[in-house]
């Protein structure tokens, strides 16, 4: 039976894809966002996994769902209104927003 842990090789491949999905959201500029799968097309959901488990400073609030809606609720708003980025009623207007 297969060891569930990860070889030293798989763990680097591993972190390396993480430091690149937390590099592609500090990239974000001021007043624009990008979407899950704008920044991991192949694995949108690893990058809500990323923002949910990482202690790095990332601007976390400009990651979006597809459809320009606010995943986080009043507080993401407010962060997003308070860096300039364009919206709809209460979703990201996507087609002015997005980097």
């Amino acid at each position: 039976m297969p060891s569930s842990t990860p070889s030293p090789a798989d763990r680097l491949r591993q972190e390396a894809r993480v430091e690149a999905i937390l590099e592609r959201i500090r990239d974000i500029p001021a007043g624009h966002v990008q979407t899950y799968g704008d920044i991991e097309p192949h694995a949108p959901r690893l990058v809500g996994r990323v923002l949910a488990t990482t202690n790095q400073d990332v601007p976390w609030f400009r990651v979006v769902r597809a459809d320009g809606s606010i995943p986080k609720g009043e507080r993401q708003r407010e962060l997003l209104l308070r860096d300039g980025v364009p919206m709809r009623g209460d979703r990201v207007d996507l087609d002015r927003a997005r980097a």
